[in-house]
C-alpha cells in the first residue's frame, strides 16, 4: 500500500497489475502520488499465482488467470477482490471516492470483478487492456453505463495497435458509453505524467 488509510482518506486507489508483474513493484508506480497528498490512499492487490519468468528459477511474476480452470480462478480473485475492498472500505469514510484501475492483463481482471463487485467505483481506468472478449454484453453494458471509463495507451504500445484501441472504443460507443482516451508517448507501460493528471482530475488540484 502506498499511503495510510484513516477518517481522512478521500481518495483510493485500487490498481491491478498486468501479466507477470508483482504488487511490490507495481505499486512504486503509485508512491509519489500518495506521499504527495495525504488524502489518498493506494492499495496493490497481488494476483494469486506467481511463477517464475523463465525456466524454474530466477525472477517471479503473477498471473490474475491461465486458461486452465479458468472460471475457478476468476471466482477465487473476485472473491478475494471483494473481501480486500470491504476490508480497506470499512477503513475509510463512507465518502471516499475509489478509482479502480487495471494494467494490461489487469484490465481484464478489473472488468470481470467489478461486474460482481459490492461497491461502485467513481470510475474505472483500463490501462493498455480492454474489456475481455467473453465478457456478457449485457454485463459489460450495465458496468460501462454506470462507471465513466477511461481508456490509457502509449503511443508505441507493443501489444495493443491502434486497431485494437479503435475497436474498444467503438465497443464502448455502441454500449452507449463512449470512454475518455489518453495516450501518451511512450510504450507498454504506466506514465508518471498521465497518473498525476488522472488524480488531479477526480481530486479537485488540476
Amino acid at each position: 500500500m502506498a499511503g495510510t488509510l484513516s477518517d481522512q482518506t478521500r481518495h483510493l486507489w485500487i490498481v491491478c497489475h498486468g501479466y507477470g508483474q508483482l504488487a511490490q513493484y507495481f505499486i512504486r508506480h503509485f508512491t509519489a502520488l500518495a506521499t504527495a497528498d495525504p488524502t489518498l490512499a493506494v492499495v496493490a492487490p497481488e494476483a494469486l499465482s506467481r511463477f517464475y519468468l523463465q525456466g524454474t528459477s530466477g525472477r517471479v511474476g503473477a498471473s490474475w488467470m491461465t486458461r486452465d480452470d479458468r472460471l475457478t480462478e476468476i471466482d477465487d480473485y473476485v472473491a478475494y477482490l471483494n473481501q480486500l475492498t470491504d476490508t480497506m472500505l470499512a477503513a475509510c469514510p463512507a465518502e471516499v471516492r475509489v478509482t479502480v484501475l487495471g494494467f494490461s492483463q489487469g484490465s481484464a481482471t478489473v472488468s470481470r470483478w467489478l461486474a460482481q463487485a459490492r461497491f461502485q467505483p467513481t470510475r474505472l481506468i483500463l490501462w493498455a487492456g480492454a474489456f475481455p472478449p467473453d465478457m456478457d454484453f449485457a454485463v459489460a453494458t450495465h458496468l460501462a453505463r454506470r462507471v465513466p471509463i477511461v481508456l490509457v495507451c502509449g503511443t508505441q504500445d507493443e501489444y495493443v495497435t491502434e486497431e485494437n484501441l479503435a475497436a474498444q472504443v467503438a465497443f464502448l460507443h455502441n454500449l452507449g458509453c463512449p470512454p475518455e482516451v489518453r495516450r501518451f508517448v511512450g510504450r507498454h507501460e504506466l506514465n508518471a505524467e498521465i497518473i498525476q493528471h488522472l488524480h488531479a482530475e477526480v481530486s479537485g488540484l488540476k
